[in-house]
């Protein structure tokens, strides 16, 4: 097993109501009153409060190609990696050089090198570190990267590991196109990213890890289980199209059925081989991938009034920030510090369309962690 030692989410600093992005951007899209008007109903039954851009909002007026839009991407997301990065580890009482496998999901930050190598500079991380850069994974990017992520540790005990995920969904934005599913998305993803600071079941805390950061290893939930299902004949529900333009939104109205015919018998097998039932999961930790999504949810797990509270805030202050947006729920529920024992499901929807299941389970007072070993 492995644990997740602590949790860093990160947001740009342009910050703005959802209803002056949607003034902003029914003025770029759409020249159609009618349009404009379904825009701003969109925007305003999203169920969010304030998103936060990479770049400031009237600057989406006069942003250029793909060239223009990827290279700010990559700029931005490296910028909120580093932050992030460096808050996890501090959280933790680690170094950059503590490092031992860095793994970056992102859907909307294309570079060869990737964000993760840029990072090992920018951070100071050890020249050996292994890297996975994961692009494709959408929204399921962050639950998929903590399977991942406890696979790897799972065969190196010993090491540490961090899981970074950047998204900026707004310079996706296609200003040419005022499909209904360009419009719910430019209406629906924010700009953000986390990190998330994992060790292996042989790894101790250091012995800086004192204070908060003695109680991030104290209180750190482990990975038991993990489960990933491929959805048949629903890969064009969700994804991106990928032209000169850049990336086109693909969204289908018909998602939320999807997730809804299928994510209860998923999570029945995954808590199955932990020997549980739903009704045994104290911690819900649910991507917020929109109303329509997080109703989908509820409805099929028949989840009590209030489960998906974190995923539902979330959505409220930032938005959907794609692969990020687990994350974010997950360092709530990290820090609402579950009961002894808990048990937690985190999932996540992306592409394919599929889901991305991860099974955590709490200190116990009779399995306490190991928190009295130091390195």
């Amino acid at each position: 097993m492995s644990r997740i030692v602590a949790v860093a989410p990160v947001l740009p600093r342009h910050a703005y109501p959802q209803s002056q992005i949607a003034d902003e951007l029914a003025d770029i899209l759409t020249t159609d009153p009618a349009r404009r008007v379904l825009l701003k109903r969109l925007h305003a039954s999203s169920g969010i409060d304030t998103r936060h851009l990479a770049v400031p909002l009237e600057r989406y007026r006069t942003l250029g190609g793909f060239d223009e839009t990827n290279a700010l991407a990559l700029s931005t997301g490296l910028d909120l990696a580093e932050r992030a990065v460096r808050a996890a580890l501090a959280a933790a009482g680690l170094e950059p050089a503590d490092v031992d496998h860095l793994m970056l999901t992102t859907v909307t930050a294309i570079g060869a090198p990737s964000i993760d190598a840029m990072l090992v500079d920018r951070l100071g991380l050890r020249p050996d570190v292994t890297r996975l850069p994961s692009f494709g994974l959408g929204c399921a990017g962050g639950a998929a990267g903590l399977a991942r992520v406890h696979d790897h540790l799972s065969g190196h005990p010993d090491q540490v590991a961090v899981l970074v995920s950047v998204e900026l969904c707004s310079l996706t934005l296609q200003r040419d196109d005022d499909s209904t599913a360009n419009l719910v998305a430019s209406g629906l993803f924010g700009d953000g990213g986390a990190a998330v600071v994992m060790a292996g079941s042989g790894r101790v805390a250091p012995r800086a890890a004192s204070g908060p950061a003695r109680r991030t290893w104290t209180a750190a939930p482990r990975v038991v289980g993990s489960r990933s299902v491929l959805y048949p004949g629903s890969a064009d529900a969700l994804g991106w199209q990928v032209g000169s333009s850049g990336l086109r939104i693909v969204l289908s109205g018909g998602l939320p059925d999807v997730v809804r015919a299928h994510v209860a018998d998923d999570v029945k097998a995954l808590l199955t081989a932990q020997g549980a039932v739903p009704d045994d999961v104290a911690t819900w930790l649910v991507h917020p991938g929109g109303p329509k999504i997080l109703d989908a949810v509820q409805d099929a797990l028949d989840l009590p009034h209030g489960a998906l509270a974190r995923s539902w805030a979330n959505l409220a202050r930032a938005g959907n920030l794609s692969s990020a947006s687990v994350l974010h729920v997950l360092a709530d529920g990290m820090a609402d510090t579950p009961p002894p024992g808990a048990l937690g499901v985190l999932a996540a929807f992306g592409p394919g369309v599929g889901v991305e299941l991860v099974a955590l389970r709490w200190p116990s007072d009779e399995h306490p962690s190991d928190e009295e070993g130091v390195a």
